[in-house]
């Protein structure tokens, strides 16, 4: 159906793409795979008509096909869901579901009730409850993404482009999704599916292509390949364990984070947990359990109704990010571009942002001292970056994410809170981001992680807390925990 052959692009000297080749066919889910920076997103805005190749041709049902915007990759048929939700905020559901192609009544007047009808059928197909009336903001990341998805599902596209559409998802709205998905491609619909998650790859796709450094590396039948061949072709090396062991000398220490009866009307009730010097706590449960409320409000994002929050013993003040931040804390959260990245500045403004005070003198902030902070914590964390001047936006999700751990592990912190820490990125970036993780710990710190990954769980955590609707539910420790134990807590089936 959609043939792309020799297709290159370059931003300035950086090359994203170099003689890249695909081929997509009605009927059929096509697995597209790679590290981060190894082009799968330039590819996609090249489909989406946001860039325009410098060289190479694409052919629709083998006509020329000419993608001067997005309007072009519409009317051809393609539509695109992102990786990061695109959302206009103060605008209902609805009204971003069909921003542009709002069905009108006479006079050219907007025709609300069928608007708020259709996106109403389009959350029912994928069997989940949005208000269509809702504003944008404030919706989380995952149903963020479900208005996107509905979006797409709203052109009746012959070809659908999914850039990590269950990031933000749960166990049950992944088989939604790929539910429709299954049904598009069924229908005679070509699926083109990016993921790092590998056993959504082998379930749904029938194909695979590689990706590395910008170039075509292979394009094999699913059921011909294996998770590990896919990881060598994906990153040229053998990848080392995903989830590094615990030092032999390691002991948790001294309670560094203490959480008693934390509470906030209508997100959750009665918290209580503890967080040792040493070891790695998972916070576990459901999309909208209430994991991330509860960390913003420990960290001093948000603002909580009863309990107390106390590092080291001594209490924090309640809703004060500066004085979590003075007192040791560090939040990575789970929406970098929104709320960890300032995507206008650069790479080196970003990792120096909470210390640009310590790094001044005299009230002075110079370059050479910004830029040389920045250098060691990049190095460190081996972001790919053409140049720290660079704004932050034009580096990939990984690289991103990297960005916001280096902005935070530059302040030595004693409690580092991760949430969602390895969202979107690749798994060799995610082995390297489990062996930071647990190499803090080892060192004394704190470390608090959400994730919604059960084998990410079970296999960084050295104590498990499992929130169901707002409660915690169950303390599990690493001996006892299982993908069935978490799973009962999370649904209300476990024991407290």
């Amino acid at each position: 159906m959609l043939v792309l052959e020799g297709v290159s692009k370059s931003f300035g000297a950086v090359a994203a793409l170099r003689d890249v080749r695909l081929e997509l066919r009605g009927g059929e889910a096509h697995a597209l795979v790679g590290e981060n920076g190894a082009g799968k997103s330039t590819l996609v805005k090249i489909l989406a008509g946001a860039h325009a190749p410098d060289a190479g041709t694409i052919t629709l049902d083998g006509a020329p096909l000419r993608l001067d915007g997005p309007a072009d990759a519409r009317d051809a048929g393609i539509a695109v869901i992102y990786q990061e939700p695109t959302l206009f905020p103060d605008l209902t559901v609805a009204e971003n579901i069909f921003i542009g192609r709002q069905p009108l009544r006479s006079l050219r007047r907007v025709d609300t009730a069928a608007m708020r009808s259709r996106a109403a059928a389009l959350f029912a197909r994928l069997g989940v409850h949005i208000d269509p009336d809702r504003p944008a903001r404030g919706l989380s990341i995952a149903d963020q993404q479900l208005v996107e998805i509905a979006k797409a599902l709203s052109f009746d596209a012959r070809i659908l482009v999914m850039d990590e559409p269950t990031a933000a998802l749960s166990g049950v709205e992944v088989e939604r999704l790929f539910a429709v998905a299954r049904g598009l491609r069924d229908g005679g619909a070509a699926v083109l599916f990016i993921s790092h998650r590998f056993d959504e790859v082998f379930s749904l796709c029938q194909r695979v292509t590689v990706m590395r450094d910008g170039r075509w590396v292979s394009t094999d039948p699913a059921a011909d390949l294996t998770v590990d061949q896919v990881v060598r072709r994906m990153v040229g090396r053998e990848v080392s364990s995903m989830y590094p062991a615990r030092a032999a000398t390691a002991t948790a220490g001294e309670a560094r984070l203490e959480v008693r009866g934390l509470g906030r009307a209508g997100a959750f009730t009665d918290v209580s947990f503890t967080v040792h010097g040493g070891e790695v706590v998972a916070l576990a449960g459901l999309v909208g359990a209430g994991r991330s409320e509860v960390i913003r409000a420990v960290f001093g994002v948000d603002r909580y109704d009863t309990g107390e929050v106390l590092v080291d013993g001594r209490p924090l003040p309640k809703g004060s990010a500066a004085a979590a931040i003075a007192a040791g804390l560090a939040l990575v959260p789970e929406d970098r571009r929104q709320q960890g990245l300032v995507m206008e500045l650069s790479v080196e403004r970003n990792a120096t942002l909470p210390r640009r005070w310590s790094l001044s003198r005299l009230g002075l902030l110079f370059g050479t001292s910004e830029r040389a902070e920045a250098r060691t914590w990049t190095d460190r964390l081996q972001v790919k970056a053409a140049r720290l001047s660079d704004p932050v936006a034009t580096l990939s999700g990984g690289n991103q994410q990297k960005v916001v751990l280096a902005k935070w592990l530059s302040t030595a912190p004693r409690v580092l809170i991760v949430d969602e820490p390895t969202r979107g990125i690749d798994v060799g970036t995610k082995a390297e981001v489990h062996r930071l993780l647990r190499g803090l710990a080892d060192d004394g710190v704190a470390v608090l992680m959400v994730s919604s990954e059960l084998p990410e769980v079970l296999g960084m955590a050295d104590r498990v807390l499992v929130m169901h609707e707002g409660r915690l539910a169950a303390d599990i420790p690493r001996t006892r925990a299982d993908e069935e134990s978490v799973m009962l807590a999370a649904t209300g089936q476990g024991p407290a």
